[in-house]
């Protein structure tokens, strides 16, 4: 049985206070060095109070609990049935359906794509403008959209299946389960800390926000980073302790969310950089990131050193790239452009690999994604409201689906876990799509 939502804050509020009452611990104890370095993992005050060994004092009635269960014969096991032990809770990835695909396999043999299957599409929530950006939660269970409006709208994937069902009875299911108002422009980008209940949002006003989604009542960001330009872009390293930005400026900044300290490559002259970031993504380990740019190029920068290591320069030609992202394995990049191209390369190379053609889209800031095994490609063709998808391997177009929107989504988000994905309309519409099964 899927983990209920209020199951999976109370854990995420219990694990921020497990984090606190360590790095209180480790303070009080004068273990400076491990109590900065677990607050900095965990996203913890380094100054909580807490009274002292409260810490050692929950450890032994949790151990004298441990100690009485087994006297009266209950076995381990049968504490996870009973929720005495915390389930597996946000952040805890189900595995993939299948593995990454190897792109290294060169085939272009015709006929032997694969079907895409059938897809369902709900309308399931409308912004007051355009709805303009979207991410899934690493887990899959949780989505977000931003908008021109200034919001941003926090759905539960399980309520939204739950819509989908066709003898659904019971009184009108909610799916949004948080909205959050404290942007004064546009909402750009969004992401999810990759073990934290943290929702961040960059958007026009130049800052970058953080918003707890485990305290049903916030509306509000408990903390504020303010960039010095439009944010368009925003990506968490996979430790959770750093994010990138991609902005007007055509440098990504790189932070630290502890310190809220920027820092930018030094490199920056030998490029020859010339405009500002429409996407920055993080590979799957944080040993690399990638830019996609205004000036039309795709740029791989060590996560270490800040480094720019592969420059592919006119990769979308005179036109903008828009999107670029790293397959799982981190071997190549996928990346789209105004030139209605969506473009595979090899990073070690910069080799261009696959080009996935037969969708227009010149005017909107589009996205090219992979489905959640990474044997299709999806995107957006704005001259007849569709969106498109692509054998990964053979490049061939398998499927086009009218997008259900009032003009063109300008924005397609897929979930990492499952074979669904969200779609964002100029309509101000956000749609979900489910594979019919």
């Amino acid at each position: 049985m899927e983990t209920s939502l209020e199951q999976i804050l109370q854990d995420g509020k219990l694990l921020r206070q497990v984090n606190s009452l360590i790095v209180a611990h480790l303070r009080d104890n004068n273990l400076s060095q491990a109590a900065t370095a677990v607050a900095s993992a965990t996203m913890t005050p380094l100054n909580f109070e807490a009274p002292p060994n409260k810490l050692l004092e929950l450890v032994a009635k949790g151990l004298a609990v441990e100690r009485d269960e087994l006297s009266r014969g209950v076995p381990p096991a049968a504490m996870f049935d009973s929720g005495m032990v915390i389930p597996a809770g946000y952040g805890s990835v189900p595995a993939p359906r299948t593995s990454a695909v190897d792109f290294s396999i060169v085939q272009d043999v015709k006929g032997s794509s694969k079907i895409f299957p059938k897809h369902e599409t709900r309308h399931v929530s409308e912004h007051k403008n355009v709805a303009r950006c979207a991410r899934f939660s690493p887990d899959g269970r949780f989505v977000a959209t931003g908008s021109a409006d200034t919001s941003i709208k926090l759905f539960e994937v399980s309520k939204i299946k739950q819509m989908m069902l066709p003898d659904a009875k019971e009184g009108p299911i909610r799916p949004v389960i948080r909205t959050f108002y404290d942007h004064l422009q546009a909402v750009n980008d969004l992401d999810f800390h990759p073990q934290s209940t943290v929702l961040i949002s960059g958007a026009k006003d130049h800052t970058i926000k953080f918003f707890d989604f485990s305290k049903t009542l916030a509306k509000k960001a408990y903390r504020v980073i303010q960039d010095t330009h439009n944010v368009r872009s925003v990506s968490f390293h996979p430790s959770g302790e750093f994010l990138l930005a991609g902005t007007d400026h055509h440098i990504a900044h790189l932070y630290d969310i502890n310190t809220f300290q920027c820092y930018l490559s030094a490199n920056v002259r030998e490029i020859g950089i010339n405009g500002a970031i429409n996407q920055v993504r993080y590979s799957s380990t944080g040993g690399m990131y990638v830019t996609a740019s205004k000036d039309g190029a795709i740029r791989v920068w060590d996560g270490v050193t800040a480094q720019c290591v592969r420059s592919i320069i006119g990769a979308h030609g005179s036109a903008e790239a828009t999107s670029a992202s790293f397959t799982k394995d981190q071997r190549f990049v996928l990346s789209c452009g105004k030139d209605s191209t969506v473009k595979l390369w090899e990073v070690g190379s910069g080799r261009l690999v696959k080009q996935y053609l037969g969708a227009t889209h010149t005017q909107l800031r589009c996205q090219a994604i992979f489905n959640e095994t990474e044997e299709f490609v999806l995107s957006i063709d704005e001259a007849n409201n569709e969106i498109i998808i692509w054998d990964a391997l053979t490049s061939e177009k398998v499927a086009r689906f009218p997008s259900s929107h009032i003009g063109a989504p300008r924005w397609l988000e897929h979930s990492p876990t499952e074979a669904t994905f969200i779609s964002c309309g100029t309509d101000r519409s956000v749609r979900f799509w489910k594979e019919v099964l």
